[in-house]
């Protein structure tokens, strides 16, 4: 399979790190595989310029702020047949470049594949449900450093990040969400494959839901795609919070507020 690797090199990384100043941040991402036969984008945004001396490293720096217009950015300048979404502060499970290949070159109808990781003590990220293809549902458990695709397929339908929300954006979470959920308005091939390609610290936006700045974007989300519909999903958001357990029923009206808050940002931007 290492040769399948050596000769296709189809798979591009497209990390997104912010004020570096060395490449010290790649050797502990790929600290379980070798960091100089896989082709890597990096977008760096800072004020200082990072370089690279490595042929398979190529790096962009940008003074633009947020992760979606780092993702973007990447998306623009990605190369390869298929791309993979990556942070600065994961690591690759050894053989991660074999199963993802593997996956798309079986599956050929797949236009975006998402996969499973784990924290840093080895337990599965998240429960991952025993699905096949993704829907509107299911993509709201995804966390972008999981996601590849093939590159073509959301270049041609011009699918992009919307820089509203994400880490620096307006609206804190609900970027990947976003991405999928207009892959899925654009037709597009989205599957679920059940295996791990990396480590993850075990917190996560994803997996502090009961913020109010997460309460505050989800507002917004409901808002961008059902309109006047958000605050009966609003409603119905509080409730599961508290179905699960995550806020008590004197956080209730508190919660409920910072999601109005949310959608009248929204509605004013």
């Amino acid at each position: 399979m290492l040769n399948v690797i050596n000769k296709k090199n189809n798979l591009e990384i497209l990390i997104s790190t912010t004020k570096k100043n060395n490449l010290d941040f790649i050797k502990n991402i790929f600290f379980e595989n070798n960091k100089d036969i896989y082709p890597i984008l990096v977008i760096n945004q800072s004020e200082k310029s990072l370089k690279s001396n490595k042929k398979n490293i190529r790096i962009i720096n940008s003074r633009s702020r947020g992760l979606s217009n780092s993702r973007n950015l990447a998306l623009e300048n990605s190369s390869k047949k298929y791309c993979l979404f990556a942070d600065d502060d994961i690591v690759y499970k050894k053989g991660f470049y074999d199963i993802i290949v593997n996956e798309f070159e079986c599956n050929k109808k797949a236009d975006v594949i998402t996969f499973m990781m784990e924290d840093k003590l080895g337990n599965l990220f998240k429960n991952y449900k025993n699905q096949t293809k993704h829907n509107k549902k299911s993509i709201r458990e995804v966390n972008s450093v999981v996601i590849a695709f093939k590159r073509a397929a959301i270049i041609n339908n011009n699918v992009k990040f919307d820089p509203l929300f994400g880490l620096g954006g307006t609206f804190e979470t609900g970027d990947e969400y976003i991405f999928l959920r207009n892959c899925l308005d654009k037709n597009l091939n989205l599957f679920f494959c059940n295996k791990i390609i990396l480590k993850h610290d075990s917190v996560s936006s994803g997996k502090l839901a009961f913020r109010d700045e997460n309460i505050f974007a989800r507002a917004a989300i409901f808002h961008k795609f059902y309109g006047y519909l958000s605050y009966l999903k609003l409603v119905h958001h509080i409730y599961l919070l508290k179905k699960k357990n995550l806020i008590s029923y004197n956080q209730i009206m508190n919660k409920f507020l910072a999601g109005l808050r949310g959608i009248k940002k929204f509605k004013s931007i």
